[in-house]
């Protein structure tokens, strides 16, 4: 195989996520405020411009790394059992709050998206970009939208949410941990609770579960959404 050749092959397009991503964390321990898969994006993107190597050909490798969400997405339950009792003593407040925003996100995003005069096909595309990856991707490709672009604009709300989220919320005074992990997990799925996880367990768990269960809710009040839309 000729080095010509390797771009066609699988193995680039992990490998080169493995490396940006690598290159990514060793900038982020310079500067901390460089989200590291904000920075591995932005070199994956560069690079294949600047190689003129299409799409198709990373995501040969790159649909390995979405067979990993599932696991990755599992193995957060271990926090939110270790939490469970906490979790259960405040269920009713933390599901409301979780219906009300996956309600919030799916209107405001179908707002925003007919007002600029967008297709119903765009508004099933981007409406599911508060959840989970997996389930962003499954929900907009049964419902019409475009699965490629649902993935992008689902990892930008979580990397913004990752970057941004807590600053935000502090803003508003907003600095308990259920509260926190509450609209962390339900706006910014994995990403927005890899980010908490790191500064505090409970808040780690509140928002896993809240990403769990988001992706349920938001799942469900699709079934009135599609009917309505097509």
């Amino acid at each position: 195989m000729s080095l010509h050749d390797f771009p066609q092959q699988p193995m680039f397009g992990l490998a080169l996520s493995v490396i940006a991503y690598a290159i990514a964390l060793r900038l982020n321990q310079q500067w901390k405020w460089l989200h590291p898969l904000f920075i591995s994006s932005g070199l994956i993107i560069g690079f294949m411009l600047c190689a003129h190597i299409p799409y198709e050909s990373y995501r040969l490798g790159g649909d390995f790394l979405v067979l990993l969400l599932g696991p990755a997405t599992v193995a957060l339950g271990i926090p939110i059992y270790k939490n469970a009792r906490r979790i259960r003593s405040s269920l009713v407040a933390i599901m409301s709050g979780i219906t009300i925003g996956s309600i919030a996100a799916l209107l405001l995003s179908g707002v925003l998206v007919w007002s600029l005069g967008g297709t119903a096909e765009l508004m099933v595309t981007m409406m599911p970009k508060s959840v989970t990856s997996p389930i962003a991707l499954e929900i907009s490709r049964k419902a019409g939208g475009i699965p490629e672009l649902t993935a992008v604009l689902t990892v930008l709300t979580g990397l913004f949410g990752s970057m941004f989220g807590r600053s935000l919320l502090r803003m508003v005074g907003v600095r308990d941990d259920i509260s926190i992990g509450v609209a962390m997990g339900t706006s910014s799925h994995g990403i927005g609770t890899a980010r908490v996880i790191r500064d505090s367990e409970l808040q780690g768990s509140i928002s896993g579960f809240s990403m769990g269960a988001a992706a349920i809710i938001t799942s469900l009040l699709f079934i009135p959404l599609y009917s309505w839309l097509h």
